[in-house]
């Protein structure tokens, strides 16, 4: 993997069972460096509206990613497997207080790609707000042909589990 990377993010939140999911996605060149074991990713996020961007920094390994946001966004979230973690999420219109269960993380590893699917129960001032899943995707610049190759519907189906019950009870 080099340097140059492009980074695709997709994530899906699910409130119930009867709603159809909301998808966000990003899509950016970033930095890409493996240092002590963990991967690192670097790349710069605008906000639609807002002239500041966030700054964000991933950290991760098997079974365990780190996001630091700051700028526009300040956050430090932890993804750990069967693990509960919290955070506060400032943000220009208030802060929030942040819970994140991952119930499944998938971390494959090629030449010129790194996909990681994070399955998470997610709650906002301790209370439950959604199912969620996020595909992050990244792709070295040397492999020349950078493609979007984000999961299919049925894909997303599979790694996206919707409960009627909150594991961060």
């Amino acid at each position: 993997m080099t340097k140059e990377v492009l980074v695709t993010i997709r994530g899906l939140q699910f409130v119930s069972q009867e709603d159809e999911a909301e998808p966000v996605e990003v899509v950016t060149p970033g930095e890409y460096y493996f240092k002590n074991g963990s991967h690192y990713l670097l790349f710069e996020e605008l906000t639609e509206g807002f002239t500041e961007s966030t700054r964000n920094m991933m950290k991760f390994r098997k079974g365990h990613l780190e996001v630091r946001k700051k700028g526009l966004i300040d956050v430090n979230m932890v993804y750990e497997l069967n693990k509960k973690t919290m955070s506060y999420y400032h943000t220009p219109f208030g802060v929030m207080h942040m819970g994140i269960f991952a119930t499944s993380f998938e971390q494959t590893e090629r030449e010129h790609e790194i996909e990681l699917k994070i399955d998470y129960a997610l709650e906002m001032n301790e209370a439950f707000v959604a199912d969620c899943s996020i595909y992050i995707q990244i792709q070295s610049r040397e492999a020349g042909n950078f493609r979007l190759n984000l999961p299919t519907e049925d894909e997303e189906h599979t790694m996206m589990r919707v409960n009627a019950s909150d594991p961060l009870q």
